[in-house]
């Protein structure tokens, strides 16, 4: 366990490193937010891109591991909901509560830090559970927070949702990635080092952004914060062990990849959201808090258990 502990601690410095230029403003939030964005619209693309482009599309796809994810996802996103409902908090907030439970930071802690720590093999199913978060969950908090403020579900909020779907780089990386896979298209020599050297800048500016821009969260409501980074970092991946593992008996190595990827701590777009809407920023960015520190020791925990 301590040697995983090891392993993982590099990523945790560079966050580390990045919150300490953050909080001594040495790195303005001005400049956290175009590193966030060269990250999420370049490296983290060119990495995503290169990996699916040299996969196979069949091959990446499991039905039972996306339903495993999705079941076992779902299972914490009601219980949250549940528990939201019970302290009689609106459903904008409640749907904003459920999405900290379950929407973890894959993209850009998860991709480089399991790539890594569990061999390539690992991007495919990590791009499954992107896209399950990405669409589904990613599309019923709007569908909720937007619903309830308008009273029905409107055509418009259907077409904001597929436009933020079509503009999501991540979304977009994977499907020409794919596509170029189905055709059997061979990557340039140039083109393939060209797309190693933006993605490998992906790993480090992932990381150092997560770090900075957690230095501008506040950690407020720590009761509802600490509870939603239990859900998160414990109720998470144990709801989708026991689903890929007893219930829909996913690959081990699979099943590995989705625990893990469910341990990371709780997103940075669930801020965005939260920030975009108007609807309890505050909670939000109290529960990335407190639970990227935590899972310093639930996520080496967790990717010890399930490497053994």
């Amino acid at each position: 366990m301590l040697d995983i502990f090891l392993k993982t601690l590099p990523f945790f410095a560079l966050i580390a490193v990045g919150y300490w230029a953050g909080r001594t403003r040495f790195f303005s939030e001005e400049a956290t937010a175009y590193l966030t964005k060269f990250v999420f619209y370049f490296a983290l693309s060119a990495m995503l891109f290169r990996f699916s482009a040299n996969l196979s599309l069949a091959e990446v796809f499991d039905l039972p591991f996306v339903m495993a994810y999705f079941f076992g996802s779902l299972t914490v996103y009601l219980i949250a909901t549940f528990v939201a409902l019970m302290r009689r908090i609106s459903v904008e907030q409640t749907a904003i509560e459920a999405q900290c439970a379950v929407i973890g930071n894959v993209g850009f802690l998860g991709l480089p830090m399991l790539a890594l720590l569990l061999g390539d093999a690992s991007v495919g199913p990590i791009m499954l559970i992107l896209a399950v978060d990405l669409i589904f969950f990613g599309s019923l908090v709007v569908i909720l927070i937007t619903g309830s403020r308008d009273g029905r579900v409107s055509p418009a909020i259907l077409k904001t949702i597929g436009v933020g779907l079509v503009k999501n780089p991540m979304i977009v990386s994977i499907v020409l990635g794919s596509a170029w896979s189905a055709l059997n298209l061979p990557i340039p020599q140039p083109m393939n080092e060209f797309l190693a050297i933006l993605g490998g800048a992906a790993t480090p500016g992932a990381l150092f952004a997560i770090g900075a821009s957690l230095a501008s969260k506040s950690a407020e409501r720590m009761q509802v914060a600490g509870w939603l980074s239990f859900c998160k970092l414990v109720l998470h991946p144990a709801a989708v062990a026991v689903a890929a593992l007893l219930v829909f008996d996913v690959d081990p190595y699979a099943a590995a990849v989705m625990i893990a990827a469910s341990a990371l701590p709780v997103a940075g777009n669930v801020y965005i959201i939260a920030q975009h809407y108007a609807v309890a920023p505050q909670r939000v960015s109290a529960s990335i808090l407190i639970s990227t520190a935590i899972s310093i020791l639930t996520v080496s925990l967790v990717i010890g258990w399930v490497s053994g």
